[in-house]
């Protein structure tokens, strides 16, 4: 993977180490109240690792999951959309969804994770990578997008297993909602699976309560509480 531009703000959240994709691979894991659960996969937005990203493992580990946000980016964080943007490219699609695969090796690994398949949530960027991720790796069996971006073509979903909760703004011009459709339709050609994609009357990013500037609350806890019982559906 090419050096990434090194961030000079806080570092990212990480508490465990394990190997991924041929590298000693860091991340932030969160386990339930009671000691275990399915397993979730949090995707970072382009930001990295951030503060917001850990909150959500924290989040799905208090609905009663194992949360683990594996750290795309080595441990740097970036706080200008030039740099994020920067820090996005510097990483291949293919080189992402290899990393996430060994995240999810070692999710299924530990003796706290009752489920066979885990759930995969992510935004922006994270949320691209849940439908790459979900699309190549059939152990994924909860795909939750929020205001996925795509970057490229579409994967090819014909060996796709999860079912798609997505969320996405109105007012988001970066995933234009008619763009949705086209999503739609091309995983039910190539899966027979129907995404369920839902549109707020909100931004990018709306979910990101560390971004006042965008986050909206009402759509945020209706997205949230989508999420939550859609995950415990399928995975138990």
């Amino acid at each position: 993977m090419a050096e990434l531009p090194k961030s000079t703000g806080a570092p990212a959240h990480q508490n465990v180490t394990f190997p991924s994709g041929g590298t000693t691979a860091h991340g932030y894991l969160a386990l339930p109240p009671s000691g275990s659960g399915p397993g979730v996969i949090v995707i970072q937005e382009w930001w990295g690792l951030t503060d917001h990203i850990a909150d959500v493992a924290d989040r799905l580990a208090a609905e009663g999951f194992v949360a683990l946000a594996p750290d795309l980016y080595g441990g740097n964080v970036a706080h200008e959309s030039a740099e994020a943007l920067r820090m996005m490219q510097a990483l291949p699609v293919s080189r992402g969804v290899e990393l996430l695969a060994g995240a999810v090796d070692h999710l299924l690994s530990l003796d706290e994770v009752t489920s066979d398949t885990v759930g995969a949530v992510g935004f922006c960027m994270g949320g691209g990578f849940v439908l790459y991720l979900a699309a190549a790796d059939p152990r994924v069996s909860a795909a939750v997008p929020f205001y996925g971006v795509i970057q490229g073509e579409l994967p090819d979903f014909s060996n796709l297993k999860a079912e798609i909760l997505g969320h996405y703004g109105e007012l988001d011009e970066t995933i234009p909602a008619e763009s949705l459709q086209a999503l739609r339709e091309t995983v039910r050609e190539q899966s027979g699976i129907t995404p369920d994609l839902h549109l707020y009357p909100a931004n990018h990013a709306f979910f990101n309560d560390g971004r006042p500037e965008v986050h909206d609350a009402e759509s945020a806890t209706r997205a949230w509480e989508r999420t939550v019982p859609f995950l415990h559906a399928r995975l138990g």
